[in-house]
């Protein structure tokens, strides 16, 4: 109750009388109380969960998981480590932790490490208190400005962290070296009363993650043979791929001890929440949405693509499957959709099947291969990931073709029950007959549709199917009806000199054995 009350205060304070206080004095009258960060946030958090706010918005796949664990770990007023694979929102959740804190703090004016006026850790805030009394000026921070970040890398000192002597600062001043004023100190002291993340912990040097031990379990500092005791007010976030233990480094045993909670993240669990996340984050243009539609259809079959990837032979799971891969794909169909649509001066047009052939390259970019998928090349990997992406998804909008390759003749049968029995069997006749369909990847809409029109069975399929279609949807629908009998071996499908053919499996088989032989006398009745 103390507590709540504290906070109270301090959001009016926040609010009001910012502007009026201005001097140590002022400060005092008002009531304020300063809290730990960690009793900060851990107040702040506890408004939000009484007032059933979601401290964490635009997350998404980890109500459940995450963010409860991330919310224990606050209320325990602990540090954190985020354990998770690549793109999987670590240091997000870092950055949300700002809206936890306060409006604004104040500090002593002027302060590198953010003196609390009330209690002063610096010798220059100490100094200035000594010399002004409750006439030390005061300055306000936003809680905005309250974050710090550092990446981890190995060539990162300890100079760097925590700080060293500054013999520049020594010169200009007329100090001695032994006087704390020439101390330059490190981005972890300037984050005093502030969240500070480290990201990627493993890659940081072993004697380096050592010089955070004092800081963590007691709270001071240690820089040269200074005999510093500066207890800093840091609530330390760090984050850390499990892939790095083996690959680049580990965290020192020691350090991770002194890491209060562990919280394993991961990537998203279904379809659905993936959707929801490319929705969120892809960066498409008005002018873009305004020109392209992109049904649901197009958008699972681009979310499809990372869960194959993640169980993927030829990917490496370690390294994992960020969403950054769904994102830049379904932006780049978008586009292939868009530049398409500018070449033939259309207004209007929509991501066809033929455009995932554009998306190839913001996949080879975000997929580790292990050796055998370096061995089978990148760009092969990524299209062989797109065709299981489109025969995994055939099957949740059609009859699964495999059933009707195992299904038996027993006897006579009429051709509605052949048909019952195979939906495909129209459509695969059609190709049967010497038939081909060549589609370009960058034809017009209507031309498009109309090559579409031509392959017997294949409208009245879809429409039986899905009666609601509109004529795009209907067409959309017959190019994937295409794709996914040929990811299932039913028909052919080659991709040539910027077309799709479509062919029966049989002549592509002869064309094949033509080509490993290469016997150009061979003629269709050699084979008969």
């Amino acid at each position: 109750m103390v507590t709540y009350q504290l906070s109270i205060i301090n959001c009016q304070l926040n609010k009001v009388d910012i502007n009026k206080i201005i001097t140590l004095g002022q400060l005092k009258k008002s009531g304020y109380k300063p809290l730990s960060i960690k009793e900060e946030v851990r107040k702040n958090l506890i408004g939000k969960i009484q007032s059933r706010e979601n401290p964490f918005t635009g997350i998404l796949g980890y109500e459940d998981t995450v963010i409860p664990d991330t919310e224990r770990a606050l209320l325990s007023r602990h540090n954190i480590l985020f354990l998770g694979l690549r793109g999987q929102a670590k240091t997000r959740m870092a950055r949300q932790m700002v809206d936890l804190l306060d409006e604004y703090m104040p500090v002593v004016a002027g302060s590198e490490v953010n003196d609390d006026p009330l209690n002063p850790l610096s010798k220059y805030a100490k100094d200035k208190i000594a010399e002004h009394g409750d006439e030390t000026p005061i300055h306000w921070i936003h809680r905005s400005e309250r974050y710090g970040e550092k990446l981890a890398t190995p060539d990162v000192s300890v100079a760097d962290l925590i700080g060293d002597i500054d013999p520049i600062k020594a010169a200009n001043l007329r100090l001695s070296f032994a006087d704390e004023m020439v101390i330059h100190y490190g981005i972890i002291p300037r984050s005093n009363r502030c969240i500070f993340v480290i990201n990627e912990l493993p890659d940081l040097q072993a004697r380096i993650q050592v010089a955070l031990f004092n800081i963590l379990q007691e709270g001071d500092i240690q820089i040269r043979g200074f005999k510093l005791r500066m207890p800093l007010d840091i609530l330390f976030v760090f984050t850390a791929n499990p892939e790095d233990y083996t690959n680049r480094g580990s965290i020192v045993t020691p350090l991770k001890d002194r890491i209060e909670s562990q919280i394993l993240t991961h990537y998203p669990k279904s379809i659905e929440t993936s959707l929801a996340i490319t929705e969120q984050e892809a960066d498409i243009l008005p002018e873009q949405a305004n020109r392209v539609e992109v049904s649901d259809l197009i958008k699972r079959l681009v979310e499809q693509i990372a869960f194959e990837a993640r169980s993927n032979e030829y990917v490496d799971k370690k390294s994992g499957v960020s969403a950054r891969l769904t994102i830049a794909a379904y932006e780049n169909a978008v586009s292939s959709a868009e530049r398409r649509a500018i070449i033939h001066d259309e207004k209007h047009t929509q991501v066809w099947l033929n455009d995932l052939a554009g998306i190839i390259p913001a996949i080879t970019g975000k997929i580790e291969l292990v050796y055998e998928g370096e061995q089978e090349g990148p760009y092969q990997v990524a299209v062989n990931l797109l065709e299981k992406s489109i025969r995994t998804q055939f099957v949740q909008y059609f009859p699964n073709p495999e059933q009707s390759k195992k299904r038996k003749p027993t006897g006579k049968k009429s051709v509605e029950e052949k048909e019952a029995e195979n939906p495909y069997k129209q459509i695969v006749r059609w190709f049967d007959a010497g038939n081909h369909l060549d589609l370009m990847l960058d034809s017009k809409d209507s031309d498009k549709i109309a090559a579409l029109y031509k392959v017997d069975g294949l409208y009245g399929f879809v429409k039986k199917h899905f009666h609601g279609a509109n004529d795009m949807e209907n067409a959309l629908l017959m190019e994937f009806v295409l794709h996914g009998l040929a990811s299932y071996s039913v028909i052919s499908k080659k991709t040539i000199d910027g077309s799709v053919s479509f062919t029966d499996l049989m002549g592509s088989m002869i064309d094949l054995n033509n080509m490993n032989f290469g016997d150009d006398d061979l003629t269709e009745d050699d084979f008969n």
